[in-house]
């Protein structure tokens, strides 16, 4: 049976597929990293953690920069991908602590974290809410995480920037065989041994091609010298995607971008994931056709006998 509890700064998961902890100070949102452990290859995440949050976005060309809250790009670890502030500070890094829910049901335990930003670039007010479920079920090598905003702005397009599945830490792809983006396919870990921009290869941007059928991230472990799982991310509504990189800065970088929508004050957007262990690309897809359809990952009812679900399609 899925157990929780609280050990100083951390919460403890304990699943009958794996075990992950979920940070409430220090480097925050997402599961911490170096928890997240498969119980049947003894695979464990080589990175930063898993759906890790960052701060609010726009796109822009440069103009309307402001000048106390600058969006550095033009190098090779930002390229030419001109973003501005909207809110800030970036959750993981600056946050320091995050106050949290916990709640226990059956077959699953469940995380629920919040944080509202605290400064807004020039023209926007601060205040928007950010709040991220993660539900943790037995029987299953993957986890389910939800990513949520609430504005206190009006915004021609707004961004939430996060890490999917999670940047990934390796000396010269010692630690990862390949990485799988279903926008390219299969692509091998010698790629990955010098730096290269954003926008140098595999970006991935919405408004450039037809919605994906499906949009996985992976990478597939290393486990002694043997090839082992895939850690995979799967966005179970590919349009909710605006702009998504995987590029080497000293570390494979997964940023994934989400919302890019006109939104008015009092409005929310997010998108919902399925992130965890697979033994092949082939089983990311299938579960990735099974999950369509399912938004709006949702925990209710009392703590110690909470229900899980979808608020559209049903699920749980």
């Amino acid at each position: 049976m899925a157990r929780i509890q609280v050990a100083g700064c951390d919460i403890l998961i304990e699943t009958d597929c794996f075990s992950a902890s979920v940070a409430t100070r220090g480097y925050t949102s997402g599961v911490k990293a170096g928890t997240f452990r498969d119980r049947r290859t003894g695979a464990v995440d080589p990175g930063f953690g898993l759906d890790i949050v960052d701060f609010l976005l726009e796109p822009g060309q440069g103009e309307g920069q402001d000048p106390a809250m600058p969006y550095h790009f033009g190098d090779l670890y930002h390229g030419r991908i001109v973003k501005r502030y909207v809110e800030i500070p970036q959750i993981c890094t600056q946050a320091g602590q995050l106050p949290y829910e916990l709640f226990r049901g059956e077959g699953f335990v469940a995380v629920r974290q919040c944080f509202q930003w605290t400064r807004a670039a020039r023209g926007y007010i601060a205040g928007s809410r950010w709040e991220q479920t993660l539900v943790f079920p037995d029987g299953q090598r993957y986890f389910f995480a939800s990513d949520r905003v609430t504005t206190v702005n009006d915004c021609e397009c707004l961004l939430l920037r996060t890490d999917l599945p999670g940047h990934l830490k390796h000396d010269r792809g010692d630690c990862f065989t390949s990485i799988y983006l279903s926008h390219v396919g299969e692509i091998s870990s010698d790629r990955f041994l010098y730096d290269f921009p954003p926008d140098g290869d595999f970006l991935y941007r919405r408004a450039e091609r037809a919605i994906q059928e499906h949009l996985i991230r992976a990478y597939r472990l290393r486990v002694g010298a043997e090839a082992g799982p895939w850690l995979g991310g799967i966005t179970i509504d590919p349009a909710d995607v605006y702009e998504a990189w995987c590029h080497q800065r000293g570390y494979v970088c997964f940023i994934q971008e989400i919302g890019g929508r006109k939104i008015r004050r009092d409005e929310s957007f997010g998108a919902d994931y399925a992130i965890g262990y697979f033994d092949s690309v082939e089983e990311m897809v299938v579960l990735a056709r099974r999950l369509k359809g399912l938004k709006g990952l949702k925990v209710a009812g009392e703590t110690e006998s909470a229900r899980w679900g979808w608020t559209e399609h049903g699920g749980g």
